[in-house]
């Protein structure tokens, strides 16, 4: 699509409004007193230059096209009370043309209103004082094709505009899903070649040895199936530090479980290293017999929480043997501050 620059259209805007001055200055001994048409112009070049230069926007300001319709009223009444209907009376009705490319301007600056107004009135008047043929012979029903086409283009460069704006939000929307898909085609990629590292040594004992294991080789697969979940399922909650606590828990004997349901994918990276900091040291000083980390919602002001849980003391009463003591209760705020309970 080719661009036209907006100060050429307001160039030929001018150049062509100025035609119309020319022409009343070139016939202003044709009326009988040259007065009220030097008010005409006077109004015409106002309303004209305010039209072209007010506003940075493309709609016209109400007042200016309020202003632009008295206007168009106000110079066929002026102009044809010097003149005589049934004379030649030349270039002196240069107020029709002038009138619809004031008109035609308003139409482009989204007044339509207005703009059908005063070429309406300007028929009315016209009609009044010279009959209906004169909106013929006189270009009445030019500056109305003038204004019909303007009210056409601006409705048509709306829907463009329109449909440029949908088509640029779906553009956005597609290229923030392929970037979605390509960060979690990344992320497969990097948990699957985590995973291998993880797995292969022990996957080749296992076959190497044609599955028959030692109690020890058993526990030690227990152990990187452990992993691999975390590197499912802990996700973002993971860090070398994080790795190697959780370990050190399992080895004695402790039961882990990460979960990040994503309520710290949009934490700032200094962040979001300050939270699992606090993760590890707290999976380090814990001697819960199962500890649980979890990320909260994005909505809430903890960013983890971790809980630790014991079993109960033999010698209690226990009804359920599934009910476990809370010994650790760790809400890790998103921001800089931290309660332990």
């Amino acid at each position: 699509m080719i661009a036209i620059p907006r100060s050429l259209l307001l160039v030929l805007a001018a150049l062509f409004s100025a035609y119309h001055v020319a022409l009343a200055i070139s016939s202003i001994d044709v009326p009988a007193s040259p007065w009220p048409t030097m008010v005409a112009l006077v109004l015409y070049v106002v309303a004209t230059i305010a039209s072209l230069s007010i506003g940075s926007r493309v709609r016209m300001p109400d007042w200016l096209a309020a202003f632009d319709l008295a206007v168009s009223i106000v110079l066929p009444l002026l102009v044809t009370s010097q003149l005589d209907p049934d004379d030649r009376n030349g270039y002196a009705t240069w107020y029709v043309a002038a009138v619809g490319t004031l008109m035609t301007i308003a139409a482009a600056r989204r007044q339509l209103t207005a703009a059908w107004l005063g070429v309406i009135a300007l028929a009315v008047q016209t009609v009044v004082w010279a009959g209906p043929i004169a909106l013929g012979t006189l270009g009445v029903i030019g500056s109305i094709a003038w204004v019909a086409i303007a009210h056409m283009l601006s409705a048509a460069l709306g829907t463009a505009a329109r449909e440029a704006r949908r088509y640029a939000h779906a553009e956005r929307e597609a290229a923030e899903w392929q970037a979605a898909q390509d960060a979690h085609l990344f992320v497969g990629q990097t948990r699957l070649v985590q995973t291998d590292r993880i797995a292969a040594p022990m996957l080749r004992r296992i076959a190497d040895r044609g599955g028959v294991l030692t109690a020890q080789q058993r526990r030690e697969c227990r152990m990187l199936e452990a992993a691999i979940r975390d590197e499912i399922r802990g996700r973002m909650l993971l860090t070398d530090d994080v790795r190697a606590r959780v370990q050190a828990a399992r080895e004695r004997g402790a039961v882990v479980t990460l979960l990040d349901e994503g309520g710290i994918d949009d934490l700032a990276a200094v962040d979001r290293e300050r939270v699992l900091a606090h993760v590890a040291q707290a999976i380090a000083s814990s001697q819960a017999d199962r500890i649980v980390v979890r990320t909260a919602a994005e909505t809430s002001s903890t960013a983890v929480t971790v809980v630790g849980l014991v079993q109960p003391d033999p010698a209690a009463h226990v009804e359920d043997p599934d009910d476990l003591d809370v010994e650790l209760w760790l809400e890790i705020p998103r921001q800089d501050s931290i309660g332990t309970v």
